[in-house]
């Protein structure tokens, strides 16, 4: 299945969310496994980080009910990896009224700076966020889950998943408390957002084909006494390359590799002297970095399971697809799953659409992901670059990237998220699998401001007919607007994640 049918509506697009509001009391219930009782779920998440954070506050907005499992304990960590958020993931909070919120905890950058030679000039994005946003995750974290909060999620933590087993009706999932005690849940359908070591794609069996890219990359955030531009730069030199990004607390993320150690083990302790030296190596200088208030040592793999849906049970985010850090894709891209995959199960589990609505999330977001793998890839491979064979290839890519806008076009859509586009069938208007773009709508208010109802929206004159097959799909709740501009452009079937189901004129 393509997630397309031939009459160039798309399958994946024709059906909407339930209107039906928040469940519970309003309030997240959080406890841990030596509380439990037996707990009605449609939908448990395992993982509560920003992808499963997401699509559990998407699924209790529209009146499933869900259960997060949760290893850790209830506190969000103000330490992370993630740096950035992309316009892309920007749009997608911004449907849910969190980006206007979002923004003023992180800088806005609208150049990515790599190698001196190659400068991406974010500022002509045909978004509403044309810049990555420099923030830390947690501040990601702390506006989804107050979201999940007020739509009333169940939140089970110091929950370690150690199996699962499925049938024809649901999924049971068998955890441990920290104390060793066990519990049961079970849930028509589960979904494994518990990251690079996910304990749901070892239950299922699935691979996770691919190789380790760089060993010991060092990776702090510090103050600076001399700080560079405010941009996002990578550079390299004398076997070394390194990263700097500036927050807006007045920290910067800092990190590198330097080839005299690349062989060194995760665990093996690290200083900031250490990170002084690459930063010299890479750029020249290490500005007076002080204070780290964090500084680690990790790896960087490259790999992908084979298939996002094996049965009632999905994986998304890390637990699907991990790469390197290079291009600050990561968060974003698990986001996107989410974004994509959480309306779908709301419309299968509330009856207006078959179950093989569901396959479509592999359709769609696998090819993604094997894309971030292959951009992010390239770029940390390019930061390597050392024998004059590979500098000569990096200085003809910066070349070509900078001299032909098409391509440079294409490398700034694939790392905002904002150039990816959803497979429609042949004879498709052309808008069918884009991201819908956003614009003002007669009433004043915005596309995106529309969407936050969770619902399908059509935009187009008051007489715009849907094919009779989308009808029942899309529901009773679809939103219908018409432009500014009123008749001018196209009738549009914008889905619930922002991408275009189906188009007229």
């Amino acid at each position: 299945m393509n997630g397309t049918n031939g009459n160039g509506t798309n399958e994946n697009g024709t059906t909407g969310t339930n209107d039906s509001g928040a469940t519970g009391n309003g309030t997240a219930e959080a406890r841990s496994t030596e509380q439990h009782a037996a707990t009605a779920a449609d939908v448990l998440i395992v993982g509560a980080g920003p992808t499963g954070l997401l699509l559990a506050g998407d699924l209790a907005a529209a009146g499933i009910r869900v259960t997060v499992l949760e290893k850790r304990p209830a506190k969000i960590s103000n330490l992370t990896r993630a740096f950035g958020v992309h316009a892309r993931t920007l749009e997608v909070l911004d449907a849910r009224g969190l980006a206007d919120e979002l923004i003023p905890t992180g800088r806005q950058l609208t150049q990515l700076r790599l190698f001196s030679s190659l400068s991406l000039d974010l500022a002509t994005l045909p978004s509403r966020f044309p810049y990555l946003l420099s923030t830390p995750q947690y501040e990601v974290e702390k506006l989804l889950h107050r979201r999940t909060t007020e739509h009333g999620v169940t939140f089970v933590h110091d929950a370690e998943v150690t199996g699962l087993r499925q049938d024809a009706d649901g999924v049971t999932v068998e955890v441990r408390g920290r104390d060793g005690a066990s519990a049961t849940y079970r849930a028509p359908y589960v979904v494994g957002t518990d990251g690079v070591r996910s304990a749901v794609r070892e239950a299922l069996g699935q691979p996770f084909p691919g190789q380790s890219v760089i060993s010991s990359i060092v990776l702090a955030d510090v103050q600076l006494e001399s700080e560079p531009e405010l941009t996002v730069a990578v550079n390299s030199g004398q076997d070394a390359f390194g990263f700097m990004i500036p927050f807006g607390d007045g920290y910067w993320r800092v990190g590198g590799w330097n080839r005299e150690r690349a062989e060194i083990p995760d665990d093996a302790p690290t200083s900031l002297d250490e990170l002084r030296d690459i930063i010299r190596r890479a750029f020249g200088s290490d500005f007076g970095m002080h204070d780290e208030r964090w500084i680690s040592r990790f790896h960087s793999d490259e790999r992908q399971v084979p298939q996002y849906r094996t049965g009632r049970v999905f994986l998304a985010g890390d637990a699907a697809h991990t790469h390197s850090p290079a291009g600050g894709q990561g968060m974003n891209t698990g986001l996107q799953d989410a974004n994509n995959l959480g309306w779908k199960l709301a419309a299968v589990l509330d009856g207006r659409a078959p179950d093989s609505l569901l396959d479509t999330y592999q359709d769609e977001r696998h090819p993604v992901g094997s894309a971030v793998l292959r951009s992010s890839g390239m770029i940390v491979r390019l930061a390597m670059a050392h024998n004059p064979a590979q500098l000569a290839a990096r200085w003809l890519a910066a070349k070509v990237i900078n001299n032909a806008p098409p391509v440079s076009r294409k490398a700034i859509g694939q790392i905002t998220g904002i150039g990816y586009a959803y497979e429609a069938p042949r004879g498709s208007h052309a808008l069918v699998g884009r991201r819908a773009e956003d614009g003002r709508l007669s009433d004043g208010t915005r596309l995106y401001e529309a969407l936050r109802a969770g619902q399908f929206v059509l935009v187009g004159p008051k007489e715009t007919p849907l094919p009779a097959e989308l009808e029942r799909l899309v529901g009773e709740g679809c939103v219908r607007a018409e432009w500014e501009n009123g008749d001018a452009g196209a009738a549009v079937l914008v889905r619930p994640d922002g991408y275009v189901a189906w188009a007229q004129g």
